[in-house]
């Protein structure tokens, strides 16, 4: 199979929720990308747990700039970790919904599942 053709066949999967589970994010970044073998996107930054306090107008461009990752989708993965959905994460999930793309969650597919239960990523790697 040609590589282009493959390329072209993969699921690009966009991952929502809240980035205070930066750890949640990178490991199932990796986990779909090696295990489904998926084009993953994630959020632009980190702004929980940092010192980056973004304007209320970036986190409207940002929020924006998330739904136009979810338009090119063909799915979001939800990271509700302990079952959270913030307000925003809540608007990603309705904005896919109405775009008819699949919305699958973390607590559905791994209902048990924690930050000690990572296979690429832990806490100390890159911070």
């Amino acid at each position: 199979m040609d590589d282009k053709y493959k390329t072209m066949q993969r699921k690009v999967i966009t991952l929502c929720g809240s980035t205070r589970f930066k750890q949640a994010f990178n490991e199932w970044n990796a986990r779909l990308t090696l295990e489904e073998d998926a084009v993953v996107i994630s959020v632009a930054m980190w702004s929980h747990g940092t010192k980056i306090n973004p304007t209320e107008e970036q986190k409207e461009q940002l929020d924006s700039i998330h739904k136009s990752k979810i338009d090119i989708s063909d799915e979001i993965f939800v990271l509700d970790v302990n079952e959270y959905i913030g307000e925003s994460t809540r608007s990603e999930i309705e904005y896919a919904e109405k775009n008819n793309k699949q919305v699958r969650y973390l607590s559905k597919e791994y209902p048990n599942w924690t930050e000690q239960d990572c296979r690429y990523w832990n806490g100390e790697n890159n911070g």
